[in-house]
């Protein structure tokens, strides 16, 4: 009874949570380190319109990425409660069924995407000036969205059974090889924003085959095999279901991104420059958060998969007291350090005057996005996904009506208000469905 007290505690958890979380932490901000080296050497060599040529390609990128992150966020939680429940005999179902799967409609989605990149672009407002750059840069990127699909899965199934470690090693190892490269494709040999993208790719691919052989190493639950057919149609279904509603949910914020980015170019090519930069810089600044977040669905899914639901409550609780020290210190580190971060990357002076005003006016709500974020990570972990996807429509909606609304009172800082509100509209109704199914459920 001590034992199970001491596990219990909130600070016992609290612990867990740092400890799982931490990997997670890292490996994203290795991960974004991709698109902060590309721009930081394609900047200082090529210049600013490079700069924003890469720039103007993220919302695209973003498009695929985040529809293979929502979905396998899905199938961490559904590793986890299987894990959790003792159920390990499902999990290489799971893994072959979607490495399989999504592997190939994501190489057929990366060709559809190959052979319409200029239209796209178009349809962005990308600049004249860029659009060159941007569909050579994008042509070569999408190339690597296959190697990414399969790297999820085989992530998501480390995650799901508590081993956060491994996908950080990929992306160190990732991280390492691009680094390298675009120093000599772009830097030496001055292969411009190409060379940058076919650094990223290379070093993608490099990530996905070392977690698979990491995999089927050290984990006989991971191996692949072909014994009873490459899919399995039970947990084909019970993926599907808690893997879609993140997809789509993610798959319309990047439309949502596209539009975003649609409005952002109307400001010009130095705002762009600008406020894609700051977002590289805001997107790294965020990931403790996230990936706290994630840990929290992790551990949650574990628990329920455990039918432990009591411990459930307790890690929101716990959570919720880390994110909120984490979002205050990295709102104290930003504002008075995005400027600074903003000129490594050789932008101009005004940039830097504009992406210093988005970080003085988004900083302040970091914490409104880390308490929704925990709130959300404590729904997904107990299968609530559905829900969780509606309500990031729903705040995606209230961002670009404010962004399109506001903008004659704000100018280019509505860029970073709309998105505060939007957050606020984020936890409202993550909250609110935490005292309904209390409520309802009696959970």
């Amino acid at each position: 009874m001590e034992q199970t007290e001491k596990t219990d505690g909130l600070r016992h958890i609290a612990v867990e949570l740092i400890r799982f979380s931490l990997p997670l932490i890292l490996s994203g901000v290795l991960q974004q380190l991709y698109n902060w080296v590309d721009a930081f050497v394609v900047g200082n060599v090529e210049g600013e319109l490079a700069l924003a040529a890469v720039g103007a390609t993220g919302t695209v990128v973003n498009f695929y990425v985040t529809a293979i992150t929502g979905f396998t966020l899905g199938l961490a939680i559904l590793f986890a409660q299987k894990f959790g429940s003792r159920e390990t005999e499902a999990i290489p179902k799971i893994l072959k069924t979607f490495a399989v799967l999504l592997g190939a409609v994501f190489l057929a989605l990366a060709a559809v995407g190959f052979c319409l990149t200029e239209p796209f672009l178009r349809l962005l407002n990308t600049t004249p000036d860029t659009i060159g750059l941007a569909g050579d840069y994008l042509r070569i990127i999408l190339i690597g969205i296959p190697f990414l699909a399969v790297y999820n899965v085989y992530a998501a199934a480390l995650r799901g059974t508590g081993d956060s470690r491994a996908p950080f090693l990929a992306v160190l190892l990732s991280s390492a090889v691009n680094v390298v490269l675009d120093i000599v494709l772009v830097a030496v040999l001055r292969w411009s924003v190409a060379g940058a993208a076919v650094a990223t790719v290379l070093s993608q691919a490099a990530m996905t085959v070392f977690l698979i052989a990491y995999s089927v190493k050290k984990y006989p639950l991971l191996r692949f095999s072909r014994a009873g057919g490459l899919l399995d149609r039970a947990m084909l279904v019970q993926g599907v279901r808690l893997g879609v509603p993140p997809m789509i949910q993610s798959s319309v914020s990047a439309c949502g991104s596209l539009i975003l980015q649609n409005f952002m170019n109307g400001f010009g090519t130095r705002t762009v420059a600008a406020i894609t930069t700051a977002y590289r810089i805001d997107t790294i600044v965020l990931l403790p958060i996230i990936n706290l977040g994630s840990g929290i669905s992790t551990i949650v899914a574990q628990n329920y998969g455990a039918g432990r639901m009591a411990r459930t409550r307790k890690v929101l609780v716990a959570g919720t007291l880390l994110m909120t020290v984490t979002a205050l210190l990295l709102a104290g580190f930003v504002i008075p350090m995005g400027g600074r971060l903003i000129a490594l990357f050789g932008v101009g002076p005004e940039a830097v005057a504009i992406g210093e005003r988005f970080f003085h006016g988004i900083a302040g709500f970091y914490l409104v996005f880390g308490l929704a974020t925990a709130v959300r990570g404590y729904l997904e972990g107990l299968g609530d996904v559905l829900y969780s996807s509606v309500a990031g429509i729903l705040s995606l909606a209230v961002r670009i009506a404010g962004s399109y609304t506001l903008v004659g009172f704000f100018g280019d800082r509505i860029i970073a208000y709309a998105e505060a509100i939007a957050w606020g509209v984020l936890l409202a109704l993550y909250l609110g469905r935490v005292l309904w199914r209390r409520t309802k459920k009696a959970i």
